[in-house]
């Protein structure tokens, strides 16, 4: 099954740029997801378990890494990737 999700992630640190930027950058790291960051908020597509797993293994880096942070996401079955 395809996932869409929808991803925006505010830290709570002085520093948010650079915890956003270091969250995307891992995600973009993962061959099996497509990755789309827009000013707002950051989409993820693929297949569910890859999504999920990349998502699972990135919060968790994020907490350990930035501490504390809100991750507000939408989830969609299907791939709903905007057409180029």
């Amino acid at each position: 099954m395809q996932l869409s999700v929808e991803i925006s992630k505010y830290p709570l640190a002085d520093n948010y740029i650079a915890a956003i930027s270091d969250f995307i950058e891992r995600l973009n790291n993962y061959p099996s997801i497509h990755v789309i960051t827009n000013t707002m908020s950051t989409q993820v597509f693929g297949e569910y378990d890859a999504v999920m797993q990349a998502l699972s293994i990135e919060m968790k880096t994020t907490y350990e890494r930035w501490g504390k942070s809100v991750f507000v996401c939408k989830f969609i079955n299907g791939d709903l990737r905007p057409e180029a």
